[in-house]
């Protein structure tokens, strides 16, 4: 049976598919009751989602490029850092799944020596017990001199938890692409098209023989304080590679094809959430999207010691 909500549906499918689409951004959930303090004021707009850059992953559904509109939000001018974790922790006794669970995904170049339980096809990544966002390495890692770093080692459900303590949501994916952007239309990064311009290292990314060898040329072999590079012209800092970030929408690769592009939002089912932004562990060779209009996905009650969130709010 084909999917219907492959590109070649029949157009009352379609048709269907796009109102139901444009009613549940009418009628999505609002929040606004959240302090503005550190965030952005974003006054939405029209700009260019999507790419069909030719180095675009095709199988993500990073295109077409298409014209969205967006209403004005707010958004945090950084991830989630250990230290605003640790106060939502304090005040509400939240457990984390990894802390649940009593293990999470932990970067193999990050483990003393021993025998890890690795996951096929991507044995870089290591089932470690004791792992968790204040472990994000295992057991022997802390936070403790890391506050001002993003916060890992936190699923989409943990981060929607944080999100309604704060009186704030997850992104949409198009709210953060729009961010990402900065303004500039069409550039594979938020400064432009050379990720390295001049020979300046803009963000947290992967130099070397990936997944052996991470020369750390940017000044870092893990994550980085959020505020370790330039912000994009939005003032937004960290929303290129360091940590993936969590977005509210479910994750499809042609969905978006036959949606509103009005404040468009994600299928309202599915099983993988999307991420953005790449992260530390991307590389031009394996994973470069850390591009602005790259994607990609995990389940979200997923946690790594490379995935993180920021919260935005509505005006």
């Amino acid at each position: 049976m084909k999917n219907p909500l492959a590109c070649c549906v029949p157009s009352k499918i379609k048709a269907d598919l796009l109102l139901n689409s444009r009613l549940a951004s009418q009628q999505r959930t609002r929040a606004t009751s959240g302090s503005l303090d550190g965030m952005r004021k974003l006054d939405g707009g029209h700009f260019l989602m999507g790419t069909d850059s030719p180095e675009a992953f095709e199988k993500d559904g990073e295109g077409p490029v298409r014209t969205v509109l967006l209403d004005a939000f707010h958004i945090d001018i950084t991830p989630v850092t250990n230290n605003q974790f640790r106060e939502f922790v304090q005040a509400t006794g939240y457990r984390t799944e990894s802390e649940q669970i009593g293990w999470s995904f932990v970067f193999q170049g990050h483990l003393p020596p021993g025998h890890y339980e690795t996951v096929p096809g991507a044995k870089w990544w290591c089932k470690v017990d004791g792992a968790n966002w204040r472990h994000p390495e295992g057991p022997d890692s802390n936070i403790d001199n890391k506050l001002n770093y993003p916060v890992t080692q936190v699923s989409w459900n943990d981060a929607q938890q944080y999100c309604a303590w704060a009186g704030k949501r997850l992104p949409t994916e198009a709210e953060w692409e729009f961010a990402a952007r900065g303004g500039l239309e069409q550039k594979l990064f938020p400064w432009g098209d050379d990720l390295t311009p001049e020979g300046r290292h803009l963000c947290n990314v992967w130099q070397g023989d990936f997944p052996v060898l991470d020369l750390a040329e940017d000044g870092y072999a893990g994550t980085s304080p959020v505020d370790a590079f330039p912000p994009n012209a939005y003032g937004l800092l960290s929303i290129t590679g360091n940590a993936w970030e969590w977005c509210a929408d479910w994750f499809h690769t042609s969905y978006h094809n036959h949606a509103t592009r009005t404040n468009p939002l994600g299928p309202n089912h599915g099983e993988a959430k999307v991420i953005k932004g790449g992260s530390y562990l991307c590389h031009k060779s394996y994973c470069n999207r850390y591009r602005v209009a790259a994607r990609t996905s995990n389940t979200p009650d997923s946690a790594t010691s490379n995935m993180t969130f920021r919260c935005v709010r509505d005006v």
